[in-house]
């Protein structure tokens, strides 16, 4: 059965109301919270709260729901040493509630570190050697290794947690889709007729089974009024163009102003769940819903997110389990 969870955009909304639509969405009755995790907004104006001490407010704000990031990246930011640390800590905290979305990153979050923007194939070999890294430390092993990427000396976490966090590993293309098969518990992915069946497949192989989780994600904007709910949506321009991942994008007010340039409104519509008409919004899930996830992270960037989660939890998810029941 398909979980929903909220997707808390960081770029969007600062950290203190984001902590409200997390206990909003609980009480809606969303299945997890999903939140974004950035140095940097995809245009300028935008938020950019560290999601780590924002996940710790919000396990202790909310009871029960599961919480974790979409998605965390390697790099310069986040050496794995420290996000496998991180998870522990989490866990010990929120027992059974954690999950950890981990994918290889975008320029825009990296390069202002000093990062050198890696090709896009030296881009999954890092994520896949920080995945063995992370992996191998929360077996409890002591590590000691002159990677091609990282370097460790006696690395070991003293802390641990009865239990694994799942690792849902981001992938676009079939060769991360590969990476997330052999290390992840499920991989993360945007719905695309065209190209999620290959990367779930490639993610099937890898895996050996049919097993994992399948996990999606997807904008949305709910307004009393059409404009305004696409007004909302509008910045979001700047997330669209796919060299934006690929290739050294790094300032926000560049990106937004190429997204313009680049994606038509028309073609926003099409990559968004937007607008006033509820059934709408059902019926613009139910299609995500043909491709077979196990989880549907909803991003919510609507004028008044909150009253947008009051009407999903009103009226779109019950909708939704109807349909599954």
């Amino acid at each position: 059965m398909t979980r929903f969870f909220l997707g808390a955009s960081q770029e969007e909304f600062p950290p203190e109301d984001l902590l409200r639509q997390a206990v909003e969405a609980e009480s809606a009755g969303f299945d997890g919270v999903s939140s974004s995790d950035h140095l940097q907004p995809w245009w300028q104006g935008g938020e950019s709260g560290h999601t780590w001490p924002w996940l710790g407010a919000a396990g202790q704000a909310t009871k029960t729901v599961p919480l974790g990031t979409g998605v965390t990246s390697v790099g310069s930011r986040y050496h794995p040493v420290m996000i496998a640390q991180a998870w522990m800590t989490m866990e010990r905290l929120f027992p059974g509630r954690m999950f950890l979305g981990l994918g290889s990153g975008e320029a825009l979050n990296e390069v202002p570190l000093g990062d050198p923007w890696p090709s896009i194939e030296d881009q999954i070999a890092r994520m896949e050697e920080a995945l063995s890294i992370i992996d191998r430390l929360w077996k409890g092993e002591t590590i000691t290794e002159e990677g091609r990427f990282y370097t460790l000396r006696d690395a070991r976490l003293h802390t641990l947690a009865e239990r694994r966090p799942p690792i849902w590993v981001s992938a676009f293309g079939e060769k991360a889709a590969g990476v997330a098969g052999r290390w992840g518990d499920g991989v993360w992915t945007l719905p695309d007729p065209e190209s999620t069946p290959g990367v779930l497949e490639a993610f099937r192989s890898a895996r050996g089974d049919d097993g994992g989780d399948i996990v999606f994600q997807a904008l949305f904007s709910w307004a009393e009024d059409d404009d305004a709910a696409f007004e909302s949506v509008r910045k979001w321009k700047g997330a669209q163009p796919a060299d934006h991942y690929r290739e050294d994008w790094h300032e926000p007010r560049a990106m937004y102003e190429h997204g313009e340039e680049v994606i038509s409104d028309d073609e926003l519509r099409q990559n968004v769940i937007v607008g006033s008409d509820v059934e709408a919004h059902v019926e613009g899930i139910r299609e995500l819903l043909e491709l077979g996830p196990t989880v549907i992270v909803l991003q919510n960037n609507s004028p008044d997110p909150h009253r947008a989660i009051q009407v999903y939890g009103e009226k779109v998810l019950p909708a939704l389990r109807s349909v599954r029941a």
